[in-house]
This record gives structure tokens, C-alpha cells and sequence, in this order.
């Protein structure tokens, strides 16, 4: 054997399992289909400021285990609260009008705690023609990348009763925190892994720079990639592949426009664009005190700005903006960066969500193939997916399992 495990995928949960396999003596590949550790956690540099494409908030901070592995790594973690549910200076959403669309939200999550529907499907525990409708379709974006209807309740429901409301984030970026800790291990970049098959003791990946045998190996990869068959995984994980295929990736993407000269916004404020569409923008302004504005776009938004493309995404923003604050703020705001992960090669959206009917999946999708193939990711996690710690704990479980195979180091 080459290696004694073989991981697919460079994002968190791949780097989770190679650390936790690494310090435990086991010699480790990674193979990376893209050019560029991180997966969905990327952070860029761009106008001297790190911007965090991907994952940008330390979920659930006080369990988050990130947090920890953060500071040891000397990262600078920002505690408190955030911005999010405000709307500075009440503009184009009064406190009554934010009350009503608070209240209106906490009344679906109360029917679909208590009378679930039978289709499991969340937009039906919506409100008849509620008012508040397409706000809370708008916030399902954000959190699932999704519409309601295409959402699990009981899914849905599995991530709320378990997270918590502190949201930290990370001076430096999310996705260099999660590319600071890659263990000293071999790693391959831009080398996609076409097939796995398990080969008497061991198992041997088909990649684009030829073969590698390991005694097992950890499946990283998004499920776009693994319902799409872009990896041949074999007859016995065509239950992995189908349970893929429902839990969808959905789509959240981040434009980034840079403020200059004498605008008036103050910092760590927030704004909605329009609270009566379900394809708004969300707008943090000046995080963390940096000259941007941080546009948030999820499910249907997401879709929208990226079929538009970026030019049309950007005038779309600015348009929400200037409404709000009035047309003089354009001669503030140059569009800086955006996100299209939809377009990204070898992940192909933002996080899952699993279909009405389909919460079972996960634990499907991270089922051991036999005793030498093992799935870890985001999507594999009970409660904590669409989080890179969910990833992360994730690749930690997957690891554990491998090395419970191996003979003794």
C-alpha cells in the first residue's frame, strides 16, 4: 500500500480527518480535485482585507470546536453579538413591520415543532397567504440555501433544537483558519479521484495523476459531486449516491462592494433590502469595522444573481441600496468580489439541506462502505450540517473509523 488512508476532498472535514489520522502516526494522502485547500471555507485577499467567500461565521461558538483550534493556531476570534436582525436607522423596515416578521417567523417554527405537517415539507406549515410569507422564505435562504419547499421539516428541525445564537467570527478569515491547520501530510492538488474500488485488503483511487492504493479511504466530497457519479464509488455505494442525491446542495453567495470617501455608515449595522421579497439581498455594513458592505444572498436571491451574472448581480445590489439610502451612495460603493459557488468546479453549491421525507440520508450517506470505505462532509452530519464545524466533527468521526481498521500503529 501506498498510504494507510487516502482522503478525497481538501475542505474541512478532509483536513479534520487527516490531522486527527496524522497525529495519531497513520500515513495520510490527501487528494484534492481543485487548486486550492479550504473547500467551502475560502477566505481572499482583496483591497488589503480578508474576505471570507464562503463560511464566515463560527456557529454555535460556544461548542463550536473551531474556536479552540483558532486561538492555539493564533487567530483573533471577535466574540458578541451581530448586526443581522437590525436595520439601521429603521429604513424600508419599521420596528412594527420587524416585530411582525420576528413573530411571523417564530409562529412557523412553533407549528412545525408542534404540528409537523405529514408531507414534511416546510412551506406547508406557512401561514395561508401570511403577510410575512416571502420574508420568512427569504431567511430560509439564508440559513438552508433553499426555499421552504424544498425543505425537511424534520431536517430543519434537527439543526434549530441544536444550535445555539452565538455567532463569532474570525479577524483573519474563516477559510485561512481552516487552511492554517492542514497537517503535515502528503497532498495532491488538482487531482480529481474518478473511481474508488475497494481491492482485496485495501482500496485503489483512479485519479487524473494515476493510481494510489491505501488501506482505506475517507470520501470528502459535496454531494452535487457524489450525485452527479463524478466519482465512481462502485455498486455497493449506490445507496451513498442516491441519499446524495437528496441532500442537495443549496445556494448562498456573498458580493462585496468597497465604501470610500465620506458615505456616513456606521459600522457593525445591517440592512434588509426588501423585507417583502423572498429574493432580497441582506446587507452587513462596514464588518468589523472594515470601508465594505457584505451583500448576502440565499436560495432564490442566490439563484437570481447568478443566472444575471456579476454585472447585473452588482447593479441589482446597488439598487437595493440606493433605495434605501438614497442614490448618493452609489458614488460610494465599487463592487469589489463575489462568490458564484453554484459555478465552482467540484463542490457545486453552498450547503445542504435534505428534501421533504428525506432527513434519513444523512445517517445513510455516512454508512461505512464495507470496512474500508468511509464518507465524512458536511452532509453527514446529524445536526451541525451546512457548518464547517459540522464538516470538521464530521471528518474527526470518519477518521476514527478508518483507524478502528487499520492494524495497530
Amino acid at each position: 500500500m501506498d498510504y494507510e488512508v487516502a482522503i478525497v476532498g481538501a475542505g474541512a472535514a478532509g483536513i479534520a480527518a487527516a490531522k486527527s489520522l496524522a497525529d495519531a502516526g497513520r500515513s495520510v494522502i490527501i487528494l484534492e480535485a481543485g487548486t486550492r485547500v479550504g473547500g467551502r471555507a475560502w477566505t481572499i485577499e482583496m483591497a488589503g482585507m480578508p474576505l471570507d467567500m464562503g463560511c464566515g461565521w463560527l456557529h454555535s461558538a460556544g461548542r463550536n470546536p473551531l474556536v479552540a483550534i483558532g486561538r492555539a493556531a493564533g487567530f483573533n476570534i471577535e466574540r458578541g453579538p451581530t448586526a443581522w436582525q437590525s436595520q439601521w436607522h429603521d429604513l424600508g423596515f419599521t420596528p412594527d413591520e420587524r416585530a411582525a416578521a420576528a413573530a411571523a417567523w417564530r409562529a412557523l417554527g412553533e407549528r412545525m415543532q408542534v404540528r409537523p405537517p405529514a408531507s414534511d415539507r416546510a412551506s406547508d406549515a406557512l401561514e395561508p397567504d401570511g403577510k410575512w410569507n416571502a420574508y420568512c422564505q427569504s431567511l430560509s435562504g439564508y440559513l438552508n440555501g433553499a426555499s421552504l419547499d424544498r425543505l425537511s421539516v424534520a431536517d430543519f428541525l434537527a439543526y434549530d433544537n441544536a444550535a445555539t445564537d452565538a455567532n463569532w467570527r474570525v479577524h483573519e478569515g474563516y477559510g485561512s483558519l481552516i487552511s492554517a491547520v492542514v497537517p503535515t501530510v502528503a497532498l495532491r492538488l488538482a487531482s480529481p479521484v474518478r473511481r474508488v474500488a475497494l481491492i482485496g485488503s485495501g482500496v485503489q483511487l483512479e485519479t487524473d495523476r494515476g493510481p494510489v492504493k491505501a488501506a482505506a479511504a475517507i470520501i470528502t466530497s459535496s454531494t452535487t459531486v457524489l450525485a452527479r457519479g463524478a466519482i465512481d464509488c462502485g455498486p455497493k455505494a449506490d445507496d451513498h449516491l442516491h441519499a446524495a442525491s437528496q441532500l442537495p446542495l443549496g445556494l448562498a453567495d456573498k458580493l462585496f462592494l468597497e465604501l470610500h470617501g465620506n458615505h456616513g455608515l456606521e459600522p457593525e449595522t445591517h440592512l434588509l433590502g426588501d423585507p417583502q421579497s423572498a429574493e432580497t439581498g441582506s446587507y452587513y455594513i462596514r464588518p468589523l469595522g472594515r470601508p465594505i458592505i457584505e451583500g448576502f444572498f440565499g436560495g432564490a436571491g442566490a439563484v437570481v444573481i447568478e443566472r444575471a451574472g456579476l454585472v447585473e448581480a452588482f447593479a441589482f445590489a446597488l439598487d437595493q441600496l440606493s433605495s434605501l439610502l438614497g442614490s448618493n451612495i452609489r458614488r460610494h460603493l465599487r463592487p469589489l468580489a463575489a462568490s458564484s459557488w453554484c459555478r465552482t468546479d467540484w463542490i457545486g453549491g453552498s450547503y445542504s439541506h435534505a428534501l421533504p421525507g428525506h432527513a434519513g440520508a444523512r445517517a445513510v450517506l455516512a454508512r461505512p462502505v464495507g470496512d474500508r470505505l468511509f464518507f465524512a462532509g458536511e452532509a453527514t452530519h446529524q445536526s451541525d450540517f451546512s457548518t464547517a464545524h459540522g464538516a470538521w466533527e464530521s471528518g474527526l468521526r470518519a477518521a476514527d473509523q478508518a483507524a478502528a481498521v487499520l492494524p495497530p500503529s
